[in-house]
């Protein structure tokens, strides 16, 4: 049996650390995926139970496959570039406002499209727009990396991880905004302080902005924008009765994609072909390892001390949990660790409170490291693509200074909520 549980936590370590690491420049979902297939291979899960176990992320991939077309298309059609050309406009020539401005937009992005799309659609057209403004471009690229993570649990569709994280005991809109609505108006505030003072000397010069036609949104821009706001309201509404986000996001998101899509007459591989369509398997195989530690026994054992602990001092086990798992998810990524907080959380029927500690600790927390979330990682790729380069070391050092008083000060504002 040793040997068993040491297999399993040996291969779902390795597959972890593949995710993150990206050996051999492989792609995340490889790790997932073949770390999935090992431990069917290795008969350490049998077949049936890793199918339902990624059967049970079917609310989390059409509510992923949703967002991304919505993310596509408003990025093929030059939404978020409008957005990011009227920002240096308004800017006044000031990089500071500029930076404002934009970390204002980000906010909005993340909140209603989810953290993935900050850091896949944003991320590039801040980066042509800041070179085109010729101001050094990184303050506001980590604008697009912070934000996304701070921002990312306003709302329930705000970031994927908050759908495994409560799964089946989602609370409903009022309840989440009860709950919620302090904590990420601070972890948003204390970010924005943080980077503005850590950033302060990248923002003292001044923004080109040339004169020009003002920024016009063209017609299949608006919408976009308009379905965007349609497709929030829709979510609003159905976060509001309790009931599951995806079906609802990928209707929205399909609906908007074939509108713009018909009115200009173009093929829809324009759109299909540009899709992280890999994040599907990553997520799959992210759910099966999930499982197979589950079965080691340890995840069950997790749970019996989570509930023990808050049934002795629930408000220090939220405080704990919290911490905990902000720091353990810049070790094995968030979304590893959200499956995992998921798990033990609904074994142990821990409260709401209880849970959005660690659900805070799992969005928030990743803003400490580079490789700390699923977004963060997609905004690395992004940067690369740009031909920018940030080091983990370089991250390290902005995140220390941003992330720590921003949970600490959400965590507080938690309490206060739930009190």
């Amino acid at each position: 049996m040793f040997t068993h549980n040491a297999a399993t936590w040996g291969i779902a370590g390795l597959a972890t650390l593949g995710v993150i690491a990206r050996p051999w420049n492989l792609p995340e979902y490889i790790w997932a995926v073949t770390g999935a297939v090992l431990l069917i291979a290795f008969d350490l899960l049998p077949w049936r139970d890793a199918v339902a176990a990624a059967g049970k992320g079917t609310d989390v991939y059409f509510f992923l496959i949703g967002m991304m077309l919505l993310a596509e298309v408003a990025r093929k059609e030059g939404l978020f570039d409008w957005f990011v050309e009227l920002a240096v406009k308004h800017s006044r020539n000031s990089a500071s406002r500029l930076f404002s401005i934009v970390y204002a937009v980000g906010t909005l992005v993340t909140i209603f499209l989810s953290n993935d799309a900050t850091a896949v659609v944003l991320t590039p057209a801040v980066y042509a727009a800041t070179r085109a403004a010729k101001v050094e471009p990184l303050p506001y690229l980590f604008v697009c990396a912070f934000i996304a993570n701070a921002a990312s649990f306003v709302l329930p569709i705000s970031n994927p991880a908050n759908l495994v994280l409560f799964g089946a005991r989602m609370p409903t809109l009022p309840q989440w905004l009860h709950y919620f609505l302090l904590p990420s108006t601070v972890a948003i505030a204390a970010t924005f302080i943080m980077l503005r003072l850590s950033l302060r000397n990248s923002l003292s010069g001044s923004v080109d902005v040339r004169d020009g036609e003002p920024a016009v949104l063209a017609r299949s821009a608006a919408i976009v924008a308009a379905g965007i706001g349609a497709t929030a309201a829709v979510l609003l509404a159905t976060s509001a009765l309790g009931l599951d986000l995806g079906i609802p996001t990928f209707a929205c998101g399909a609906m908007v994609t074939v509108i713009v899509l018909l009115l200009g007459r173009t093929s829809p591989l324009s759109i299909a072909r540009d899709i992280s369509w890999s994040v599907l398997p990553l997520v799959a195989g992210l759910f099966i390892l999930v499982e197979g530690l589950n079965r080691t026994g340890v995840l069950p054992a997790l749970a019996e001390e989570l509930e023990r602990t808050a049934a002795l001092s629930p408000h220090a086990t939220s405080w704990g949990a919290g911490a905990i798992t902000a720091i353990a998810s810049n070790f094995i990524n968030n979304l590893p660790m959200g499956l995992i907080a998921a798990t033990t959380t609904q074994a142990a029927q821990a409260s709401h409170h209880v849970t959005g500690a660690i659900l805070i600790g799992v969005d928030l927390g990743p803003n400490l490291s580079v490789t700390g979330s699923l977004a963060t990682i997609l905004w690395l790729i992004a940067l690369r693509r740009e031909g920018e380069h940030v080091g983990a070391l370089r991250f390290l050092q902005l995140g220390i200074v941003v992330m720590p008083p921003a949970l600490v000060l959400s965590l507080l504002a938690l309490s206060l909520s739930a009190s």
